[in-house]
């Protein structure tokens, strides 16, 4: 592996999310020179957009010597490329906000990762992160891909089966967002902080938080804290309710089950009911990204095409676009840098399945992720909820390389936010109609 010159290309170029992992890059150039970047995106506005945003960032900041292109041509997207960094959303907006509406016409969880919208989406992704894996092993084979796409689990279980050897990591900025979160509500550093944690992606819980410089675990004082009283939303989530309302329900968890941790994704597993119940079916959170995020960096791209003056690019990401630089910096410099990440268990978590999907702790290197080891088994509570939740993810990736409408229509009746076979079926139904140009054929 070349260690000078390095050619990056992320997939899904046209994310709001790339200026984030872009300024990351500059941000780091000496652990990590960068000399090309490649926006890859089959939607070809966004696309452009992001390339006049990205340009004008290397610009203003005295790097325009790196040389950047944007193209909708995998050949030229990868040919050549060190890394991938993919971000890829099938179907845009425009599907997510079918994901998270036509499950609630049936009460059921409409949500982009959980539940059966999260399934849907699942399916849409598989088929285009195999077609990403598969450009990158035709015309980069040697790049290592390192993938934020959701969701990682049904993501990381699909290339494991159709592109053993390639070479990827499956990671998901989530536990950082928490962990984030936390710390600036109640004063920590969270880049003193080493944490255990165990779970499925969005599924999980820390088991201890250990703080090197306060040389204490805070686990349980943060636990304390926040059974007392939730967290403000950060500001890479600033005037995002939905996002205050999540941490509410991580407050309402701890107060139920206090012993662990847990991602805030559980809300939608614990209270299925409650989150139908305080949802508005006609505008959900698609919708609040697409006025926001999306609004937001069109105007951008907008204000430069005019040439507008003042401070145009307003980003806050949080340790997003960080937290996949250091990824690729631990590989390329062999620093074993240690990341939360989505990896098959083989025996980490010693009572759970061998090849489950997990998100655990790894060392990264140049050989990419060597899993960190449980060394005890976990709860029966938690072994349950994961074992159900597991089972219906890997019936997914069955249906999906088989073309099984029944192995799908099983996943969707055992996804435990579906309180009835008869409702995951009619949610079914309507979302093979809905993805007609993105799901694999059932039969």
């Amino acid at each position: 592996m070349k260690k000078e010159n390095l050619h990056v290309t992320i997939a899904g170029g046209g994310s709001t999310y790339t200026p984030g992992i872009t300024q990351a890059v500059l941000n780091n150039l000496d652990r990590f020179p960068m000399t090309k970047l490649t926006l890859y995106d089959i939607d070809e506005e966004r696309n452009e957009d992001m390339l006049l945003i990205i340009d004008y960032m290397l610009k203003t900041t005295g790097h325009d010597d790196i040389e950047l292109n944007a193209t909708l041509n995998p050949k030229e997207a990868f040919t050549g490329c060190d890394f991938v960094f993919s971000q890829i959303r099938v179907g845009g907006m425009e599907m997510r906000e079918k994901d998270e509406k036509i499950p609630l016409k049936y009460g059921l969880v409409g949500q982009e990762t959980c539940g059966v919208g999260g399934f849907s989406y699942g399916l849409r992704s598989i088929k285009g992160l195999l077609g990403v894996v598969g450009f990158v092993q035709e015309y980069a084979p040697d790049a290592w891909i390192l993938n934020y796409t959701n969701p990682e689990t049904l993501i990381a279980e699909s290339i494991r089966r159709a592109y053993p050897k390639a070479k990827m990591i499956n990671a998901c900025d989530m536990t950082i967002s928490i962990e984030e979160t936390m710390a600036r509500n109640f004063g920590y550093d969270r880049k003193n902080w080493i944490c255990q944690y165990y779970g499925l992606n969005h599924f999980g819980w820390y088991t201890e938080i250990y703080d090197k410089e306060l040389e204490r675990d805070v686990m349980p004082e943060l636990i304390e804290k926040l059974k007392k009283k939730p967290m403000k939303i950060a500001s890479f989530n600033k005037g995002d309710q939905s996002w205050q309302d999540a941490w509410n329900k991580l407050s309402k968890i701890l107060n139920l089950f206090p012993d662990y941790l847990p991602n805030n994704y559980l809300e939608y597993y614990f209270f299925p009911d409650i989150v139908v119940e305080e949802t508005d079916p006609n505008y959900t959170r698609a919708n609040m990204v697409m006025d926001g995020r999306l609004k937001h960096t069109k105007d951008m791209a907008n204000e430069i095409r005019n040439n507008e003056d003042g401070n145009i690019l307003d980003f806050d990401f949080g340790e997003h676009g960080q937290y996949i630089v250091d990824m690729a910096t631990s590989i390329l410099n062999d620093s074993h840098d240690r990341f939360m990440l989505i990896l098959p268990n083989h025996g980490a978590i010693p009572n759970l399945r061998d090849d489950a999907a997990v998100e655990i702790p790894a060392y990264v290197g140049r050989k990419g992720a060597e899993p960190i080891s449980m060394r005890h088994n976990i709860p029966d509570f938690h072994k349950g909820l994961m074992e159900a939740q597991n089972a219906a993810e890997k019936l997914l990736v069955d249906g999906y390389f088989e073309g099984s409408y029944q192995k799908v229509l099983q996943a969707f009746t055992l996804n435990q936010t579906v309180p009835s076979a008869d409702k995951a079926k009619l949610a079914l139904d309507d979302l093979i109609i809905a993805n007609k140009n993105y799901w694999p054929e059932l039969h």
